[in-house]
């Protein structure tokens, strides 16, 4: 007896290992990785219950579980399938469509916007005054935007400085910086609930990392306890990074990687 078994058939198989190892990556991040092995235990006892032993009366009870679960965990990782939808929608070739639909044509910071945000992080640093900087990418940032106060100015290192400086009202917020400009500041950023960090990072540290999970934004925090830059994307976040490494990954030539 042969089992029929076509290309077809591996690219399925490959597509759906593909998917729950992405599935897996997702809820490591997201510290959801308990509830993902639950519901892989209990897809198997659903598959062994109903296609196995074809017990009728469980079978059927397990099946109304599955549909009625398939809404619950909807909205029990709406969060969660948010963002795949996002990361899907920053991938590059999905990122030039909606750069083309929208007309946006810049993808990154001007190179002569670059020395001055630099410059700021490393005097802020040696200074140890908090900063929390958010560079938008594809995804508009239109509405962590309003939650501050609007800006719309020039990148300027004196700025950049004024604002973070501790007496300054909008000291605890963050900026954000879009089209070559900085947008705002004061603003509110969504703070990484399931975040296994260290415990000598702080909110800052928590809300550069939820917001580069919640959307493709570049995120630079400067420690007011230590003096250390940090950089957060894509729910990466590197750690005492140098001057020349941020200048690096504010120009692209650089990736952002986990911390050690």
């Amino acid at each position: 007896m042969f089992i029929d078994f076509s290309i077809k058939d591996f690219i399925d198989i490959l597509l759906v290992a593909f998917l729950l190892y992405y599935t897996y990556k997702l809820m490591k991040a997201s510290g959801s990785i308990n509830v993902f092995a639950g519901i892989l235990v209990f897809i198997l006892i659903w598959l062994v219950v109903s296609q196995v032993l074809e017990m009728r009366l469980l079978g059927s009870i397990f099946d109304k579980l599955v549909s009625v679960g398939v809404l619950a965990l909807i909205i029990l990782f709406q969060d969660e399938i948010r963002r795949f939808l996002l990361t899907l929608g920053s991938h590059k070739r999905a990122s030039a469509l909606v750069r083309f639909l929208t007309g946006n044509k810049k993808e990154s910071v001007e190179k002569a916007d670059i020395m001055p945000i630099v410059m700021a992080c490393l005097n802020m640093g040696k200074q140890k005054v908090g900063a929390l900087i958010v560079m938008e990418k594809n995804i508009p940032l239109d509405d962590i935007v309003r939650t501050g106060d609007v800006i719309d100015a020039n990148i300027n290192q004196r700025l950049i400085e004024n604002i973070f400086f501790k007496n300054s009202p909008l000291h605890d917020g963050a900026m954000i910086i879009a089209d070559n400009r900085i947008k705002a500041a004061g603003c509110i950023l969504p703070v990484a609930q399931n975040a296994t960090l260290p415990k000598d990072m702080g909110l800052r540290h928590r809300s550069g990392l939820g917001m580069s999970l919640e959307t493709d934004a570049l995120v630079i925090i400067v420690s007011e306890e230590r003096g250390k830059i940090s950089v957060a994307h894509k729910g990466k976040l590197s750690v005492n990074v140098t001057a020349e490494e941020l200048q690096q990954i504010l120009s692209g030539e650089r990736e952002v990687t986990n911390y050690c």
